[in-house]
């Protein structure tokens, strides 16, 4: 009988001690080689050690909460037989971790000796024998590597039993970076190229747009309420109005859903008002100058479509077109950009599910429609019975200033909004 002194392995990437995490193990307990022996936490990951050597356990080094320094005693093993190990051998590198010596051969002929097992416990894989010759699959545990190399392969999907080690049989960070410059078609090359830091300025429209919704966000207490709405009969309508438009410009959504809340802004004057938050006065305005948010290259602009109440749906789509272009070339003027008394943001396609927009400061709403999509709803029929149909949906958010506008005032806003778009009929009417 002898004892062997297990060291804290040396486990890489400059780690100089190792915090116990849990023992899974005690003094006393009778131990085999590769058993799982005590969990460690580095600064970088934590890590499963398991036993060298078969024997019993008679000291730990603490408990759980205790640091180890590399190097340090880790628990002793009682090992049976006179030519058991006395210590633990390890590298001073911590690009591996050396094998234990190999026992002396006996009498008797015996097997070639294999390399004593990694210290740090893995998957199962198979690895190929020296000189081309098949092998049995053997536990990746015996391949020689350290645990940081193990957990880089691990995180890639690599079989370590795979990849070619050097002269001395270990496998080392250059080793899987020639396998996966071997095996790029594989699934183990990168999401991605390394790309340099790119300073850039904040300046011109970036930073006054910067400015805005910082300061929007620092005034202004915001809330949010998104419907959802049956617009199945609005763009019904709509496909019937551009299929007999003559010269008139093609209609989009956003004008029918403009004019919807033009209707109904005299009930709900709260929504159309600007609020002066260092005189202290809030201004319900009777005129809707609409402002309409546009993405450029330049970025978000906001132009502003003039008493958008007094114009119908084929002048609010010319307008909207009109405004959108000028924005876009650079070309809108600055009473063309300024003025707006409630804005509308809308990304299109793009819309999503649902959106919370910033107020546009000093106004105190912001409305934004979401992306149309397509879902089996239960429909009553005239008789009263209920059919499962495909209809088209979509999300109307709004976002308000609570020190002007109740939840209450902007979920009935955009509940009678709901009604007035389910009914389309409504918006061509007095």
């Amino acid at each position: 009988m002898s004892k062997f002194t297990f060291n804290m392995p040396d486990v890489g990437e400059g780690v100089a001690e190792a915090e116990i995490v849990e023992w899974q193990v005690k003094v006393g307990d009778r131990i085999e080689e590769d058993q799982h022996i005590v969990d460690v936490m580095t600064d970088k990951a934590t890590i499963d050690i398991e036993s060298p050597v078969t024997g019993t356990v008679t000291e730990v080094a603490g408990e759980a909460g205790d640091i180890v320094a590399v190097g340090a005693m880790l628990l002793v093993v009682e090992v049976e037989g006179e030519d058991a190990p006395e210590e633990a051998v390890q590298e001073s590198t911590p690009e591996a971790v050396k094998p234990a010596p190999e026992a002396p051969a006996e009498p008797a002929p015996t097997p070639e000796p294999e390399p004593a097992p990694a210290l740090v416990k893995e998957v199962t894989n198979p690895e190929p024998a020296s000189g081309g010759a098949a092998a049995e699959p053997v536990s990746e545990a015996k391949v020689l590597a350290t645990p940081a190399v193990r957990k880089r392969a691990r995180d890639l999907g690599i079989d370590l039993g795979e990849v070619k080690p050097a002269a001395d049989g270990r496998i080392r960070h250059a080793d899987l970076d020639a396998f996966l410059s071997y095996n790029a078609g594989g699934g183990f090359a990168p999401a991605g190229t390394p790309r340099a830091d790119e300073p850039i300025k904040v300046i011109g429209l970036r930073k006054r747009i910067a400015q805005n919704m910082a300061a929007s966000k620092r005034h202004i207490p915001h809330f949010s309420y998104v419907e959802e709405v049956d617009v199945t009969e609005l763009e019904r309508m709509r496909a019937d109005l551009n299929a007999n438009r003559g010269n008139k410009p093609k209609l989009t959504m956003l004008p029918l859903l403009i004019s919807a809340f033009c209707k109904l802004i005299p009930d709900y004057p709260m929504i159309n008002a600007r609020y002066d938050d260092e005189a202290n006065v809030v201004t319900r305005h009777g005129a809707i100058h609409l402002g309409m948010a546009a993405q450029t290259d330049s970025g978000l602009m906001v132009p502003v479509i003039k008493d958008a109440q007094s114009k119908n749906i084929w002048q609010l789509a010319r307008e909207i077109g009109r405004l959108a272009e000028a924005a876009r070339t650079g070309s809108a003027t600055s009473a063309e950009l300024s003025g707006s008394t409630l804005t509308v943001t809308s990304l299109g396609p793009l819309g999503g599910v649902a959106t919370t927009p910033v107020i546009n400061r000093p106004e105190v709403a912001i409305i934004g429609p979401n992306r149309i999509i397509e879902r089996p709803m239960y429909v009553t029929g005239p008789d009263g019975t209920e059919r499962i149909e495909k209809r088209k949906l979509m999300n109307i958010s709004i976002s308000c200033d609570h020190r002007v506008v109740d939840g209450y005032d902007a979920a009935s806003f955009i509940q009678d909004v709901k009604k007035l778009v389910e009914t389309p009929v409504l918006l061509l009417t007095e």
